[in-house]
């Protein structure tokens, strides 16, 4: 097999899972914008979802957010994906919007309020269980806004605790995968912190819990690819959070704020093995103000782009640049693959799948957009907190 078929073959086998919620309405802190044509249901959601894989061929799973995505029965749910040839992916736990919630979930120094929080994780295992969904994605709002407001330490053995019991629960073939974030919506310490603190709480856990890497969750200037590179080097890389960010958890557009580093990412991602294992590829957007649908189908293309870079970098040069101590060129090596022009490629990949070589002008001349126009009218639209 040539270079060049080896990296259409691997572009061809590249999975994204697009996130329920991104299909519904959503906003900034002070207003949430409609739009027409938006879900009402989990199961419009994924009717939607399946036009983003119908188009790009490379996004066949579906995260779910509970309870945003409470059914009653999520077996049906389950086969109303696999009709529309979609799957469920990863299962989305909810511990930061309930008023009791206020001062902390698994974390919060009353006992009942844990107990409520560690309930609702094992709820998410049942709807694993239902759907064979593989990953249960944990984040937690967790944390303080002043010092002295609770003890630090305790936090931490809380977490570990209530974690601990979660990760007993999980079945055979089933994973837990611990989100982090810098900040917010506490401000004086975040519970879940940085890649550190998931590492180690995972670390302990076991095999079955791997960190999770949200792009837009990390202080400025901080080098993602450098933390991405050291869990693939331990085993701890379970997926990413793909999105955006100009000032802080911005959730914009996969690429929109800096391509070149989810190049950088993404070759970390390539160079340590992460392409071909269980490493998931995970959106997590709002579309505030652009049209759902066909900013998803950008999205996925956005990564596909970064990947193709990726997989487009000389292994064999790059290497005797770097072992010669030959800087430019090691660099060069790195930018050559960055700076070149993908798009032609990834056409050529789309029409070899026998999908349209430009997705979202495909999606464009559907009149799919339309047709849920004309036919969502009534009912509640989906959006946050639903």
């Amino acid at each position: 097999m040539t270079e060049l078929a080896a990296v259409k073959t691997a572009l061809k086998t590249q999975a994204v899972e697009t996130p329920s919620w991104a299909y519904g309405n959503s906003g900034t802190r002070f207003k949430v914008f409609a739009q027409a044509g938006v879900p009402r249901d989990p199961f419009e959601k994924l009717d939607d979802a399946a036009k983003v894989h119908e188009f790009t061929g490379v996004a066949p799973t579906v995260a779910l957010h509970i309870p945003w995505d409470k059914v009653e029965d999520y077996a049906a749910l389950a086969e109303h994906a696999k009709e529309r040839g979609v799957r469920i992916g990863a299962i989305n736990s909810n511990t930061f919007q309930d008023d009791d919630y206020k001062l902390g979930s698994i974390c919060h120094p009353d006992a009942a309020v844990r107990k409520k929080a560690v309930g609702h994780l094992l709820e998410c295992v049942d709807i694993m269980d239902a759907t064979g969904s593989r990953d249960l994605k944990l984040w937690f709002a967790d944390g303080t806004n002043y010092p002295g407001q609770d003890d630090v330490r305790s936090r931490q053995d809380r977490l570990a605790e209530g974690l601990a019991e979660v990760y007993e629960r999980l079945g055979e073939g089933q994973r837990m995968l611990l989100e982090y974030k810098l900040f917010e919506p506490a401000f004086y310490t975040t519970d879940v912190p940085d890649w550190g603190t998931a590492y180690a709480h995972c670390l302990r856990l076991g095999e079955k819990a791997q960190v999770v890497v949200d792009t837009g969750h990390h202080a400025p200037g901080t080098n993602i690819e450098f933390i991405v590179a050291t869990l693939l080097r331990e085993g701890k890389l379970g997926g990413f959070d793909f999105n955006s960010r100009f000032y802080a958890d911005d959730d914009l557009m996969v690429g929109a704020a800096d391509p070149f580093q989810l190049f950088r990412i993404m070759y970390e991602v390539v160079r340590g093995g992460g392409f071909t294992s269980d490493v998931a590829f995970m959106l997590d957007q709002c579309h505030n103000i652009e049209a759902k649908i066909p900013a998803i189908i950008r999205s996925v293309m956005n990564v596909q782009e970064a990947t193709a870079k990726a997989l487009l970098v000389d292994a064999e040069a790059l290497g005797a640049a770097q072992a010669s101590g030959d800087v430019l060129e090691a660099n060069s090596v790195l930018m050559d693959a960055y700076d070149t022009d993908v798009r032609p490629l990834l056409r050529e990949v789309r029409e070899e799948m026998g999908l349209a070589p430009e997705p979202r002008k495909a999606y464009a001349a559907s009149g799919y957009g339309e047709k849920v126009v004309a036919e969502r009218v009534g009912g509640q639209q989906a959006g946050w907190g639903a």
